[in-house]
């Protein structure tokens, strides 16, 4: 595919964020020789930012992940919406306190980065995020508080989490249970597409939106996202989204290429 244009504003970015499952790799295998196309951006001086909305997992869970298959360096970022939310709640609740539907892993990570995480008693804020350790009590505690009046977080919106064999419920799917029931929305979502991590990353790194390249497989969250922050956007077609797909969602890329491997021409 001829992108043009493409070579001068990979010359003049910074940072490339990168989606992980049908971006860089699929499933525990990567996508061609993926290690030595990140190796070779990082050869000329950019920096690779993994980028998920996935908030079950640990920073240092996907670091051990990526570093089992060859793509981890360390230089290299691992950016959660788990992560984004705690630097949100920190920069617009802190000292509040707050009840969060999530990992056990998830609450290591909000209570090392200073949050005040409540179990028993009414929160000012609820925070939904992929909780794959999910239990009732826990979903009526949270549906309980945000009733009583807390302010309600979540984390991404994704219906869906990729699968081997078929898509399973995610935490958008999370949220419609908790609308059906309550009649609640969040007030605030944060990972994509919505600019939350955008805004935190541009903030942490005193960057501006020129800097930042995005790359994933998903029109709706990854090129949406993209878009709506004012990132340039690749689509790969390695994963999820074909072509066709373009213009029956939300999501319009600036480049497409088969896969990230192809980005070698233009650098």
């Amino acid at each position: 595919m001829v992108n043009e244009n493409l070579k001068e504003i990979v010359k003049n970015a910074r940072y490339f964020l990168l989606d992980m499952d049908g971006t860089v790799y699929l499933g525990d295998n990567l996508i061609g020789q993926m290690d030595k196309t990140l190796q070779a951006l990082r050869d000329c001086g950019k920096k690779i930012i993994y980028l998920t909305n996935n908030s079950s997992k640990s920073e240092s869970t996907y670091k051990e992940k990526l570093s089992k298959i060859g793509l981890w360096h360390d230089f290299d970022q691992v950016y959660t919406s788990g992560i984004a939310t705690i630097e949100y709640l920190n920069d617009k609740f802190s000292g509040k306190s707050v009840y969060l539907l999530g990992t056990e892993g998830l609450k290591r990570e909000f209570i090392k980065n200073g949050i005040n995480l409540v179990e028993d008693a009414t929160p000012d804020v609820c925070v939904l995020a992929y909780d794959t350790e999910l239990t009732y009590d826990k979903l009526c505690k949270f549906v309980t508080y945000i009733k009583r009046g807390a302010y309600y977080i979540a984390t991404h919106p994704d219906v869906n989490c990729p699968h081997p064999e078929v898509f399973i419920p995610d935490a958008g799917s999370f949220i419609k249970l908790i609308e059906a029931s309550t009649g609640l929305l969040p007030k605030e979502i944060i990972g994509k597409p919505f600019c939350g991590m955008g805004y935190n990353l541009k903030r942490r790194l005193d960057a501006k939106n020129s800097d930042f390249i995005m790359v994933g497989d998903r029109l709706h969250t990854d090129i949406a996202f993209g878009n709506n922050c004012g990132f340039t956007t690749i689509l790969v077609l390695s994963g999820e989204s074909s072509v066709e797909d373009i213009g029956k969602t939300d999501g319009k890329p600036d480049f497409i290429l088969d896969s990230l491997n192809d980005i070698v021409k233009y650098i």
